[in-house]
């Protein structure tokens, strides 16, 4: 059952930041000799509660896929670059999920096989856009951001949210997670800002990739903005997170 692990982590300080900067770099190397990874990707994060294509660099993320939940727990837990990363960052989070879902391609490929169905038994789920922007279609997809992310905002159902990105402005990453997966559809495809926003996407051909997954949440570790998204009742929505999760595309 193949198994998608994120791994975001907070740099507090100058000091922090430029070797967490530096190591962006040093990661590609590491993360490509790992035999057992299938998939990786290393993200940055944008700043502010809403979509904001200004850089965060003080947080970082490194998604990636393996054969199984155990491979994946014990290489975040004992790959050199993991532990460097948890050593220099203040804060750290990993969450493991099981893709439902998955539709469209990431670099011509997609990297979220199907590993267990939607029984409709309830639980966490988690959702992961992936887009690229055509160049000039790039001011208007950012105008939409405001009031998707005034939207976003009240949803009680959302537990965690964060925005990445691969190149800032046209490569964006967005994830989420929910406490189940009607409330996600219902934001998704409801009337109002999203679902306009989606329209807009469809009719005027705004990406020249995109992909969207569905996950089962299968487990975290750490914290992220000082909370565990899984364990705590209330909404977490860190003002340190980027972009909010903005699902502009095809049905899930």
């Amino acid at each position: 059952m193949a198994v998608a692990a994120l791994f975001v982590c907070q740099f507090d300080g100058v000091v922090a930041r430029l070797a967490a900067f530096a190591q962006m770099g040093f990661a590609r190397l590491a993360l490509s000799k790992s035999r057992d990874v299938l998939f990786w990707k290393l993200l940055g994060t944008g700043t502010g509660e809403g979509f904001t294509p200004i850089p965060n660099f003080g947080r970082y993320a490194i998604l990636t896929v393996w054969p199984d939940q155990a491979t994946a727990q014990h290489a975040l837990a004992t790959l050199p670059v993991f532990k460097r990363w948890r050593r220099m960052a203040s804060e750290h989070y990993a969450v493991y999920l099981a893709p439902v879902s998955s539709r469209g391609a990431w670099d011509g490929m997609n990297p979220f096989p199907k590993s267990v169905d939607d029984n409709g038994s309830g639980g966490a789920i988690a959702v992961l856009t992936r887009a690229t922007v055509k160049p000039r279609h790039v001011i208007s997809f950012w105008r939409h951001s405001p009031d998707v992310s005034a939207l976003i905002r009240g949803q009680e159902q959302l537990l965690f949210q964060l925005g990445l990105g691969e190149v800032p402005w046209f490569q964006q990453v967005t994830f989420s997670i929910w406490r189940e997966g009607g409330a996600m559809t219902a934001f998704a495809y409801g009337d109002g800002a999203h679902r306009r926003a989606v329209k807009d996407v469809r009719r005027n051909e705004w990406f020249s990739e995109e992909l969207y997954a569905r996950f089962r949440v299968l487990a975290e570790e750490g914290t992220v903005g000082g909370r565990k998204p899984l364990a705590d009742a209330a909404p977490v929505i860190d003002p340190r997170s980027g972009p909010s999760h903005l699902a502009v595309g095809g049905r899930l």
